[in-house]
C-alpha cells in the first residue's frame, strides 16, 4: 500500500474518532438538545457527498471513513428531527426553562 491511502485512512480515522465522543454522549443521554439542526443537516449532507465523491474516484479511505461517520451522525439527525419540539428551551438570559 502506498503512502497516499495510508494518509487517507489516517485522516479519516482521526476525523471519525473526533466525532465519536459526541455521538456516544448523545446516544447515552438520549439528548441532542445542544446540537444544532443546521450543523447536523450540513454534516450529514457533506458526509454523503464525500461518499459519492469517494465512489466516483474509487477511494476506499474516503468511502469507508465517511460511511462510518455517517452511521454515527445520521441517527443524531433523526433524533433531533423527532424530538426537537419536545425538548425544553432555556432562557439564555437566566439559564432556566
Amino acid at each position: 500500500m502506498s503512502l497516499v491511502p495510508v494518509i487517507g485512512y489516517a485522516a479519516g480515522t482521526l476525523t471519525t474518532l473526533a466525532y465519536l465522543p459526541q455521538a456516544l454522549h448523545s446516544f447515552r443521554t438520549r439528548s441532542v438538545r445542544d446540537l444544532s439542526l443546521t450543523m447536523l443537516v450540513t454534516l450529514n449532507s457533506g458526509l454523503l457527498l464525500w461518499v459519492v465523491y469517494g465512489l466516483w474516484i474509487r477511494s476506499m479511505p474516503l468511502i469507508l471513513t465517511n460511511v462510518l461517520t455517517f452511521v454515527l451522525a445520521f441517527p443524531l439527525l433523526v433524533m433531533k428531527l423527532r424530538f426537537h419540539k419536545a425538548e425544553p428551551h432555556l432562557n439564555t438570559a437566566t439559564g432556566r426553562g
